[in-house]
C-alpha cells in the first residue's frame, strides 16, 4: 500500500513540511515517486522514518542521520561504524536525561517550597526549615540550588 505525504505525516504525528523537509536534506531515498513526482511512502518506509524520528530526538544533526542512512544503504560494511554512532548518540541521550532529571529535582523541590510557602503565607518558612524537616527525596535539590546561591553570592 502507498501513502501520500499527508496520510504518512498523520501517521507519524508530524507535518507534511517535515517530511519534505526530510527529502530535500536526502534522508529519503528510499522513498519512491509517481510518473508526476509525487512521493509514495511505502508501509516498509515507516520503519525508516521512525529512525530517522527517533535519531532526531536524540539531537542529532540532520548531516549525520543522513550519514547514518547512507552507511545502511552501503551495507554490512558499515555496521561498526553505525554501532559506534548509536552507542555515542546513546550516551549523548543519557546525558540528557541525567540533565532532565535534575531538573525534574528542581521543579519537584519548587513545588513542595511554594506549596509550604503558600500554607504558611511566607516563604521563610521554606526557605529556613531545617534539613531534616525537608521531605528526604528533595534534600539533595535543595543542596544544589543553595551551593548556585552561595557561588552567585561569592561573585557578588
Amino acid at each position: 500500500m502507498f501513502y501520500t505525504v499527508g496520510e504518512m505525516a498523520k501517521i507519524l504525528n508530524t507535518t507534511p513540511s517535515t517530511l519534505r523537509y526530510y527529502d530535500k536534506e536526502g534522508l529519503l531515498p528510499f522513498v519512491e515517486r509517481s510518473e508526476s513526482g509525487i512521493r509514495m511512502f511505502k508501509d516498509s518506509d515507516y520503519e525508516w522514518l521512525l529512525v530517522i524520528d527517533c535519531l532526531k530526538n536524540t539531537g542529532m544533526g540532520i548531516k549525520d542521520i543522513k550519514r547514518f542512512i547512507e552507511m545502511v544503504i552501503a551495507g554490512d560494511s558499515t555496521i561498526k561504524e553505525r554501532l559506534q554512532m548509536i552507542i555515542r548518540q546513546r550516551e549523548s541521550v543519557k546525558e540528557q536525561m541525567e540533565k532532565l532529571q535534575q531538573t525534574m529535582d528542581v521543579l519537584d523541590y519548587k513545588v513542595w517550597y511554594y506549596s509550604t510557602a503558600d500554607k504558611a503565607g511566607t516563604t521563610s518558612v521554606p526557605r529556613n526549615m531545617p534539613e531534616e524537616e525537608v521531605p528526604e527525596n528533595l534534600r539533595a535539590a535543595r543542596r544544589r540550588l543553595k551551593i548556585i546561591h552561595a557561588k552567585a553570592d561569592d561573585l557578588n
